[in-house]
């Protein structure tokens, strides 16, 4: 029987002599305060997975459960990557008889359709827009180079994964996300066939709402709901931006037409321009944001890079698989990731 441990925090090589820099590094890998989620894994690795822990006990929960969630990650339409990979979970922890135990809970894919050739390039020519670069400056060469390693877009399954879990302890609570946009353009299909046409990634907008959140989760300042939300949404990878309600448009508007009139005991608003949280606090209506996602960078079009061997730059190509728009495949994400931060804030209202 093999044993899994995880060890989170481990500096490369170059940071040994450096104590208190790994006294930062160690909380790099774990997002919550009493709903902890930790990720592991490197896409061309042998195994991805999350742990979690404060999950309370009697929580009903099977591999099964997370299947639906999974299988609308998965690439397979126009526009994404040809990659396929089972995607089956593995509950190695913290379930017993189809019920959470109070003990962590470990949860693991293994990667069984890689193909760590088409990366052998990246080892001296980082892709531009990805994290090649400061991956191999950052952790001195020793990074997992191959489908980028442990920054790929693949370590989402084991979120997705951690939001199905997340999703149980938020009863009432309904999360949806929704590709609004692709590259630039509201008909997702000729935005899509136009990508393919021209050979080139797309970027686009996810819309999230959800709904029957109660008054009073968040605190003010550094827990806000914002706060929360939005880290956890930029550990997604391609995330660029994100706005809560009104957002941007915000700055535009005169407060008689930003404030939303308040209309009964309950706090129903007639607008939504908060997005749902004022002062950083829920306020029982729908919560309400959106996200940027960037095109992805594994682009097929010819580029110029730094190539650390020549010591110049050259025309680079990209090889492999890749989605040419992975913002189709993001939702599902944004849910999970929302499902996570906002399990953690229900589990402060309850102590």
């Amino acid at each position: 029987m093999a044993l899994l441990v995880v060890v989170y925090g481990v500096p490369s090589a170059s940071y040994t002599n450096l104590p208190n820099l790994y006294l930062c590094t160690c909380i790099m890998n774990t997002f919550g305060n009493i709903f902890r989620t930790g990720i592991f894994g490197e896409s061309h690795g042998h195994w991805i997975g999350i742990t979690i822990d404060g999950c309370p006990a009697g929580v009903p929960l099977t591999a099964e459960d997370m299947l639906p969630d999974l299988e609308r990650r998965k690439p397979g339409s126009a526009g994404t990557t040809p990659r396929s990979e089972a995607d089956k979970p593995v509950i190695v922890s913290g379930v017993f008889n189809g019920y959470t135990t109070g003990a962590p809970i470990t949860i693991v894919f293994e990667n069984t359709n890689t193909r760590s050739a088409d990366y052998d390039a990246i080892k001296d020519t980082p892709r531009p827009g990805h994290a090649d670069f400061v991956l191999h400056k950052k952790f001195d060469g020793h990074n997992d180079h191959r489908g980028g390693g442990h920054s790929s877009g693949r370590l989402t399954v084991a979120l997705v994964a951690a939001g199905v879990v997340a999703k149980k302890l938020l009863a009432g609570v309904q999360i949806d996300a929704v590709l609004t946009q692709a590259g630039g353009n509201t008909d997702i299909e000729a935005a899509i066939a136009k990508a393919i046409a021209d050979q080139d990634s797309i970027g686009g907008i996810v819309s999230c709402t959800v709904r029957g959140v109660p008054v009073g989760w968040g605190e003010p300042f550094f827990s806000s709901v914002e706060s929360v939300i939005s880290h956890a949404v930029f550990a997604v990878p391609a995330i660029k931006a994100i706005e809560f309600g009104a957002g941007f448009a915000a700055a535009t508007m005169t407060g008689s037409t930003h404030n939303d009139a308040i209309l009964n005991r309950e706090g129903t608003t007639g607008t939504n321009n908060a997005g749902g949280i004022n002062g950083g606090i829920t306020n029982g209506n729908d919560l309400v944001f959106r996200v940027a996602v960037k095109p992805t960078s594994s682009t097929p079009k010819t580029q110029h890079t730094w190539n650390h061997t020549t010591q110049s730059v050259a025309p680079f190509e990209v090889k492999g698989r890749h989605d040419l728009c992975i913002a189709l495949r993001v939702p599902v994400v944004i849910e999970a990731v929302t499902a996570i931060a906002l399990a953690d804030l229900s589990l402060h209202i309850r102590k």
